[in-house]
């Protein structure tokens, strides 16, 4: 199979590279004084909450950002920590294969996905990236490497259980090895519209369960709430035949946008139809980061126009907010407009399928911002492994996300700022937010504020089982906890 990626082999480093690697990252770790905190030394990061500073010298992951191997016959990849799936899709898109879920945007890492939960269109049939990983290398607190496995011993399967979403309070993967599975060259897509959050929460639903629609088969599905009268499934297909393909990336039109090209004025029901190659179709939100890039200007005809092809993407906005976390640029330049402080409000939540027209009515309801993604996940474990996930007979084989097995669940995300009213507290917005997702039974991830209490925040990510995990695995603390790295910004 052909690809417009990059070549696949300046992106592998084969076993004896990523040893190399590994020696540089456990030197770097007996570098770090005791009783000093424990991170990666990242120039880098896809997290949307703030950090507190540290002057203790990083973790180096240098030697572990790249491709160990891929065995196209077995359809597994041995891939770095600190692999971005940029670089990950690109080496495996050669062999016409690809990972299981490809977060949206390039520069999140498998580890990070892994230890800090990703999603994508594949994952209604799918599940979350963690459940394609065979087996794990992690550098836990004790300076040791631990190879987590599903099969393992007692102590590898507990790590390997209970890693996903521990956002490096356990430690950080080294290696993972995961399952691939074959591509096409192309994907066709259908962007269907629906009228109401009703109706597209039962054609949701359908899809999920069915996996095709008007007797298409569907590979790839999510969707965009423009508003409560207008809103979008997206159904991918793959395929092989031949035919013409649109460009979002900025190479042949700078000014198509991917979620415009999703809006039709059709009436409920009607398809538009659309057709991407599949590296594009796998980053087909990062060019605009889905709508931020609006926040910038960057689709603004005029300023689009002069804006670089090579910054259309994730990473160059990533600069800019962290510019503004730093300066508070966006304030500050809304007083210059006479405009009042903005709240952040950047989350991704999972609700059931059975809440999800409720949550959807009383967002558009209540909180000022659109559009909104949408994307449905079932997991593909239905049991947990023996002893593992809360104990026996336990209906949560990961401990720290507890979600249900058979069971639908939509994640609904939205990235941008609210008005801050008089007498509003602290992150007045988020908290509302959070509320209404506990009272719906629902999560959220942990990659942006959180304002949950402790009391709350155990109840949801599997607070005894972390705090046992915790115990196993950093006995002496050298990570930082799972609640004050979400809720203490560590």
């Amino acid at each position: 199979m052909g690809t417009d990626g990059r070549l696949s082999g300046s992106l592998i480093v084969g076993p004896r590279r990523h040893e190399e690697g590994v020696r540089r990252l456990l030197a770097s770790f007996e570098a770090v004084p005791p009783g000093e905190p424990v991170r990666l030394a990242k120039k880098t990061s896809n997290l949307f909450r703030p950090r507190a500073s540290s002057s203790s010298p990083g973790l180096d992951t240098t030697g572990l950002t790249r491709v160990v191997s891929v065995d196209p016959d077995a359809r597994t990849a041995d891939v770095q920590g600190m692999c971005t799936y940029e670089d990950l899709v690109d080496a495996t898109l050669p062999y016409g294969l690809m990972p299981y879920v490809v977060p949206q945007l390039k520069t999140i890492t498998l580890g990070g996905a892994v230890t800090g939960l990703g999603i994508e269109s594949s994952s209604f049939r799918l599940g979350l990236p963690h459940e394609s990983v065979l087996e794990m290398d992690v550098l836990t607190g004790t300076g040791e490497i631990v190879t987590a496995r599903p099969d393992g011993t007692d102590r590898e399967r507990e790590l390997f259980r209970g890693f996903p979403n521990s956002y490096g309070s356990l430690g950080y993967a080294v290696r993972l090895r995961i399952a691939l599975e074959p591509v096409e060259r192309y994907v066709e897509l259908r962007h269907v519209r629906f009228d109401s959050p009703a109706a597209l929460t039962d054609g949701l639903g359908r899809i999920s369960e069915s996996g095709s629609y008007d007797e298409e088969e569907v590979d790839f599905l999510d969707g965009v709430v423009f508003s409560a009268d207008e809103s979008y499934l997206t159904l991918g297909r793959r395929t092989d035949e031949p035919g013409p393909v649109s460009d979002y990336t900025g190479v042949r039109d700078k000014q198509a946008i991917y979620y415009r090209s999703i809006q039709h004025g059709g009436p409920a029901g009607s398809v538009a139809r659309d057709r991407l190659t599949i590296r594009d179709y796998l980053w087909r939100w990062d060019t605009d980061w889905f709508w931020c890039s609006r926040a910038f200007g960057v689709q603004n005809p005029g300023i689009r126009r002069w804006w670089p092809q090579q910054l259309l993407r994730s990473s160059a906005y990533w600069k800019i907010i962290g510019l503004d976390h730093r300066y508070d640029l966006g304030n500050r330049i809304g007083a210059l407009k006479g405009e009042g402080p903005r709240e952040r409000v950047v989350q991704d939540v999972e609700v059931t399928i059975d809440r999800t027209e409720e949550f959807l009515e009383w967002f558009l309801r209540e909180v000022p911002i659109e559009p909104l993604w949408i994307c449905p996940l079932r997991l593909r474990e239905s049991t947990p492994a023996p002893g593992v996930g809360g104990g026996p007979g336990s209906d949560r084989p990961w401990p720290l996300y507890p979600l249900a097995p058979e069971t639908t669940y939509v994640n609904i995300g939205f990235w941008s700022s609210a008005p801050i009213e008089p007498g509003m507290t602290e992150g007045a917005w988020n908290r509302r937010i959070e509320q209404e997702v506990s009272r719906l039974g629902g999560h959220k991830s942990l990659y942006s504020e959180v304002f949950y209490s402790r009391e709350e925040f155990d109840q949801l990510y599997g607070g005894e089982q972390a705090a046992l995990l915790k115990t196993r695995f950093d006995p002496r603390g050298r990570f930082a906890t799972l609640y004050d790295k979400a809720v203490g910004a560590r």
